[in-house]
């Protein structure tokens, strides 16, 4: 796609809004008869820029997970976020799992990698919550096109599945992925979260798949935007950026200097 017949697909651009000059813009993709609203995290330079694709949680994709892909974009990531709740009217918070929202998201990846200013790689996962589980989803089904996942207190199951499968089981994906895969949560997470990641760590160490999990000491759930932070976990959320970066930077294969070889 040349560079006009993408601007021409954007339907907003937002001024720049940050000091690194990241540029965040509005975009409206297909999913079938469904339009997903998406932003895109453009970093400073002329690129090419390492491809990021942003799967957000069920709480909705609000000020924070834009701050959040504007952080990854400052990191010089091009980043692909697309609102699985917002085409489909879906309220925030919601329990069940609609599969149709899958291909909301594999939208924004067909995107990421078709956009003009992203370098021809595999790309990179970064998932908070429920976005996670879209991540491992989409690395059973395209594993070749993903190169690397960061998964923030991910769900490690399918919230459709029975109760004794939440409690005692990881979702079947994690058995077939060979995504690396970095988990990251909080000490005083759910406990039932916890556990649910924990099964998974082990499940992919033992097939050989190159995992971390890190825990942070005194940090609850969603850590990195909770609006009443204690100073840990602020800390915590510096660390997690940093450990992101670097995860990505090594599986996606990227220069000292972030930029793809």
């Amino acid at each position: 796609m040349s560079m006009r017949a993408y601007a021409l697909s954007v339907l907003a651009l937002a001024a720049p809004a940050w000091a690194s000059g990241v540029q965040i813009q509005k975009v409206t993709l297909k999913s079938g008869d469904t339009e997903v609203p998406a932003e895109v995290a453009v970093p400073a330079g002329k690129g090419p820029f390492p491809p990021v694709l942003f799967i957000h949680a069920k709480r909705g994709y609000e000020e924070p997970e834009s701050r959040h892909i504007a952080e990854l974009a400052g990191q010089g990531f091009l980043v692909v976020a697309p609102d699985w709740q917002s085409g489909r009217m879906i309220e925030r918070w919601p329990s069940e799992h609609d599969p149709a929202t899958e291909l909301d998201v594999e939208a924004g990846l067909d995107h990421l990698m078709r956009h003009p200013l992203a370098c021809r790689i595999p790309v990179g996962i970064v998932g908070q919550s429920r976005g996670p589980y879209y991540a491992i989803r989409l690395a059973a089904k395209r594993g070749r096109d993903i190169a690397a996942i960061a998964s923030y207190y991910g769900h490690m199951q399918n919230p459709n599945a029975p109760e004794p499968d939440q409690l005692f089981r990881v979702a079947p994906e994690v058995m077939q992925i060979t995504t690396p895969m970095l988990f990251l949560i909080g000490e005083a997470d759910y406990e039932l979260r916890r556990m649910n990641g924990g099964r998974a760590f082990y499940a992919l160490w033992e097939r050989g798949v190159p995992v971390e999990y890190q825990v942070y000491p005194m940090a609850r759930r969603a850590f990195d935007f909770r609006s009443d932070q204690s100073p840990e976990e602020k800390i915590a959320t510096r660390h997690a950026r940093q450990r992101v970066q670097e995860w990505l930077g090594r599986w996606m294969r990227l220069g000292r200097d972030g930029s793809c070889r």
